[in-house]
């Protein structure tokens, strides 16, 4: 789907203008003519909100509540369940397969809001950029038409393959101060970088802005972290969010919008915020986001969108936090630019954060494989034209020394632009000669599209990224590669030295009985000579696709239809098996694997094999072995479920805290559902995930009191009892069935459903509501 080179989709800036002043409306990207950027109304909406809350705002408050679908409505933070309109929706190639499935099953002829998909998640890194990407073509071309088609029918604008990461491309295309953008995917908070409230949300939820529905979620509260200083040396803005993640832990920042502001904020460039609003994710939290600046506009006219910086301009009282808005943040958290040294996150977790200064020592005391096997820059979080200089500054060191990384070496560019500028630039040149491979545009060892042959599976060792998740076996399907995040400037200079106990600050590398001392990085932070667009891999949003025709074969092992789940049938779910009691960490990674499942996304049957395959059961501390309670027999765990489900056995799983952390993929909430599950107990879960299980007509329950998870054992069955009178704020008891009949108890668990969601659960999902409340109104009209 890779064309040749044509003319650059950059524009000057004072073209650009020139064509929106002469029809008089700014367009939200310039790649969709007929939008508007919304700057007016939002101005007005939250005039209008103002006259109901009469105090000073944060940029937050601002930028959410000016997108409420009644501006009059009584705002709580943390209780309140809000109805808002998003601007724009964005869908990776993984994740937007099923959200189509579901949309198409709508009826609605065209998305109603901006939406586009992109390619960047089945491409299999292996061998290089081109070779990859062919491959992947190839492997995936009933995946990739079937999204080509569904976008040229819906409306939406379509990245093939190459293109680019979606947060890379968003925000080089789509992101605006100000505005407000669901995606399917989990660091979708990218968007933050330039001003923009950017939630990673399920499938459903992007469906429902798709169909013209407000998207509803529980106004965030608002932490606030102070900057102060100014980065220097080899510290950089992925420092401020690792050092964060080690402060608040992976579910610190649930339920909240991470707020920045400070002296500091103007000493980083755009897309080193979207570097910390990216992993932001990673602290649980609902977005992050930064004020309106200068940096901002100056990101804005490199890409093409001077029309939209100077409209920005015109509104920057609306796009930055009212002074004296400090007051508003539920808590304060400052840092220290100035005194902030690198830091290195992991292995297994990115909250575990260690100082480069003490990383040598943890290494030798955790007894951390010290030897670095490989080295891999790039990612969505990490992989702007500034980071790519920032790292070849450091490569090129070692090439004026006439050495070569003592490391394995990988780059992955964010975008086809980015690929293309630092290739004009030379610094492709540069990794290659230092012995790097470049990547493909996409996604690739982060997500776990690794076909990686240097050391055998199973094998402890150590690599380090500059990506922002390191859970167990998520790079390599490897459960003792230790799997460290940096910066990409620390994980180039540890690539050169070879080893995790290199601190480039204050040692020397020995090469061939000499040393050399590595200086601190250098880079623009954006390119001088302008970006290059590179290959054109962008299909435009059709202004009619009712004569599109979209395939599925009922024979495709990659695609199927969605079939409706079946409505609850107003009675207590009775003596149900625990499918599994997890023990620890339990993320949707161990739910639903990536790597070489993500070419099933679209079929939900076939994925559904991979369901809990990662977990950890309590009963045995094994993976994918649990008991079948009917037959007394250990089997894995899908073919249990499947053995319950054909039997018409109901069945729970039970988790500990903080359960469903990681990625939004929603095939974590549809595949316990279409295997039979009714409920999921834990102590805590993400955000993300709690809504993806209501979403699909599942009970996600929290403990009201944790130490029952202790008491429970995974032979018992559990009732769950009160369905009947199921309200909002009412909790739900749970009767514990042991086996052979003695000892039985019950315990009470908490749920956070509102009426409506209540309605999604009653319906058997959010999808069968929405599909009877258009049936309702076909009837009526």
């Amino acid at each position: 789907m890779l064309r040749k080179r044509g003319t650059s989709l950059i524009v000057s800036g004072v073209a650009r203008q020139r064509a929106c002043c002469s029809r008089g409306y700014v367009t939200m990207s310039r790649l969709e003519k007929e939008t508007t950027l919304p700057y007016e109304k939002l101005d007005k909406n939250l005039k209008t909100f103002r006259k109901k809350f009469n105090k000073p705002l944060t940029l937050a408050e601002k930028i959410v509540n000016s997108h409420l679908e009644d501006p009059t409505t009584d705002v709580e933070q943390g209780k309140s369940y809000l109805k808002l309109h998003p601007d724009r929706v964005a869908m990776q190639d993984a994740t937007a397969q099923m959200a189509i499935l579901q949309f198409s099953s709508s009826g609605i002829p065209k998305t109603a809001v901006p939406t586009t998909v992109h390619c960047d998640h089945l491409i299999e890194a292996e061998k290089g950029s081109e070779a990859d990407t062919t491959k992947a073509v190839n492997k995936n071309k009933e995946v990739y038409d079937f999204l080509s088609s569904s976008s040229k029918k819906y409306g939406m604008g379509f990245w093939g393959p190459g293109s680019g990461i979606i947060h890379q491309i968003v925000l080089e295309n789509y992101a605006f101060p100000g505005g407000l953008m669901i995606g399917t995917d989990s660091h979708t908070p990218n968007a933050g970088g330039l001003g923009m409230v950017a939630v990673g949300v399920g499938g459903a939820d992007a469906v429902d802005v798709m169909a013209g529905i407000p998207w509803e979620v529980k106004a965030p509260k608002v932490l606030g972290v102070k900057l102060t200083g100014k980065l220097s040396g080899w510290s950089s803005p992925k420092d401020v969010i690792l050092k964060l993640a080690g402060i608040l832990t992976v579910k610190g920042g649930t339920g909240y919008i991470v707020e920045y502001f400070g002296e500091g904020v103007d000493s980083i460039s755009c897309t080193g915020m979207g570097t910390i609003c990216n992993m932001g994710a990673e602290i649980g939290a609902t977005t992050s986001l930064f004020p309106y600046n200068s940096r901002m506009s100056s990101y804005l006219k490199a890409t093409g969108r001077a029309d939209i910086a100077a409209e920005a301009d015109k509104y920057k009282e609306n796009l930055v936090a009212d002074p004296g808005s400090e007051s508003r943040y539920d808590r304060v958290i400052e840092i220290n630019l100035s005194e902030l040294e690198p830091h290195i996150n992991g292995p297994f977790t990115p909250d575990l954060a260690t100082p480069l200064s003490q990383f040598a020592a943890a290494v030798k005391k955790n007894n951390w494989p010290e030897e670095l096997k490989v080295g891999l820059i790039g990612s969505c979080t990490n992989s702007s034209y500034e980071d790519m200089m920032r790292s070849a500054s450091v490569a090129q060191q070692a090439l004026d020394q006439g050495v070569k990384a003592k490391s394995l070496f990988t780059i992955t560019p964010g975008s086809e632009q980015i690929r293309a500028t630092i290739e004009r630039d030379g610094l492709i040149d540069i990794f290659s000669k230092v012995g790097g491979t470049v990547l493909a545009n996409a996604c690739g060892p982060c997500i776990g599209q690794w076909n990686r042959t240097d050391v055998p599976k199973g094998t402890k060792n150590s690599i380090i990224t500059s990506y922002n998740r390191n859970f167990t076996s998520r790079n390599d399907s490897n459960p003792n590669t230790h799997s460290f995040v940096a910066s990409p400037e620390i994980v180039t200079a540890l690539t050169l030295a070879g080893s995790l106990a290199f601190n480039p600050a204050t040692d020397s590398i020995q090469v061939d009985g000499k040393s050399y001392k590595l200086k601190p990085p250098t880079g623009d932070e954006l390119p001088p000579r302008g970006f290059d667009a590179g290959q054109n891999t962008y299909q435009a949003p059709s202004a009619d696709g009712s004569s599109v025709q979209v395939q599925i074969s009922p024979k495709s092992d990659r695609l199927q239809k969605l079939e409706p789940f079946n409505a609850w049938d107003g009675k207590d779910y009775i003596s149900c098996p625990i499918l599994i009691k997890a023990k620890g960490k339990c993320t949707t990674d161990h739910i639903s694997m990536a790597g070489p499942w993500l070419k099933f996304r679209g079929h939900l049957d076939n994925i559904s094999n991979n369901m809990f395959i990662g977990a950890i059961n309590s009963e045995n501390n094994e993976a994918n072995k649990v008991r079948n309670q009917n037959t007394g027999e250990f089997g894995a765990v899908p073919d249990v479920a499947r053995a319950y489900k054909a039997a018409g056995v109901k069945w729970v799983v039970v988790g500990d805290e903080n359960y469903g952390e990681g990625s939004s993929r929603e095939h974590a909430a549809l595949e316990p559902r279409h295997l039979g599950g009714v409920a999921v107990i834990v102590k805590s879960f993400a955000r993300i995930h709690e809504t993806n299980l209501k979403k699909q007509g599942l009970l996600p329950l929290t403990f009201a009191d944790p130490k029952d998870y202790d008491k429970i054992e995974a032979s018992d069955r559990l009732s769950i009892l009160g369905l009947s009178s199921f309200a909002p704020g009412r909790q739900l008891t749970v009767r514990v069935e042991k086996k052979g009949g003695s000892g039985n108890w019950e315990f009470k668990v908490n749920h956070t459903f509102n009426e409506g969601q209540i309605g999604w659960f009653k319906a058997g999902s959010a999808l069968n509501l929405m599909a009877q409340q258009r049936q309702q109104a076909t009837q009526r009209a």
